[in-house]
């Protein structure tokens, strides 16, 4: 009696674009794939599993008949749409064709805001900017604690990436542990030879305001690129503006204020 399942594991393969993206998708060895696929073995119960779940049948369905098995896949799979060149990914790939290096950023700093969601008060966070493969990404971590003991009682965790275009620094950075918060910060680059501080502007809608849309002036202090993580973690909070932990210049310099004859909050160059 013939096989079906290496017949069916062919036929599931035969819905993505080659057997090669189907061993990446499921970092499973592609030799070890070619055997189950020429019957030569089986896969063990746990591999049998993530084949499963990874096409999206059962294991009763990857063993049954395969003509079967075909009518199952027709009626339950919604073709994937294929990539057009107007799309998403395109629009990415040119932004990354047009944005400069930022090597010269590359470290930690403290990143400092009037609060969105707790009024008068300034959120001091730790930012980490690293590269990777010639692209450049960005890490930021807010916590909140209890003014009475100092104890944790909140922590998010945003990452994001960075482009330098058109003379001024771009992030794009997103809450990494529900998706529901996205936040655009607008920089101007540093025209020193030290790097120590840069200004910008930052929008975003924060739950703890109903996602409610703000706009925020915000100051990134350069730490550099090797520091002591723990002890500047244990830095992080958010504070009254006079709070010996935030540096004395801050506070005005995050104010957010429209001057007169002006429409739009901006921020001087630095």
């Amino acid at each position: 009696m013939e096989d079906d399942f290496p017949r069916n594991l062919s036929l599931l393969c035969s819905y993505h674009h080659s057997v090669a993206e189907a061993c990446r998708r499921l970092k499973m060895n592609r030799q070890q794939f070619n055997k189950y696929l020429n019957g030569q073995s089986r896969p063990s119960r746990r591999n049998m599993r993530r084949l499963c779940d990874f096409f999206g049948v059962t294991e009763t369905e990857i063993l049954m008949e395969p003509s079967q098995l075909e009518q199952i896949i027709s009626l339950r799979r919604v073709p994937d749409p294929q990539p057009q060149p107007g799309e998403a990914s395109a629009h990415v790939k040119a932004l990354y064709r047009h944005s400069q290096s930022l090597e010269k950023y590359v470290g930690y700093y403290y990143r400092y805001f009037y609060s969105f969601g707790n009024n008068g008060l300034i959120t001091k966070s730790l930012v980490s900017v690293y590269r990777r493969n010639d692209r450049y990404y960005w890490k930021n971590i807010e916590i909140m604690r209890d003014p009475a003991t100092g104890k944790v009682v909140g922590l998010s965790k945003y990452s994001g990436v960075l482009l330098y275009l058109a003379d001024r620094i771009h992030v794009i950075e997103y809450e990494t542990l529900d998706f529901k918060s996205l936040t655009q910060v607008t920089l101007y680059p540093s025209y020193r030879h030290q790097l120590l501080r840069l200004m910008g502007i930052q929008t975003g809608g924060p739950t703890r305001r109903g996602r409610k849309p703000g706009a925020s002036k915000v100051a990134l202090d350069y730490l550099g690129r090797s520091i002591d993580l723990r002890k500047a973690l244990r830095a992080v909070g958010v504070f009254p503006p006079l709070a010996a932990a935030l540096p004395a210049d801050i506070p005005d310099l995050v104010m957010n204020r429209i001057e007169p004859g002006a429409y739009v909050l901006e921020v001087d160059e630095p």
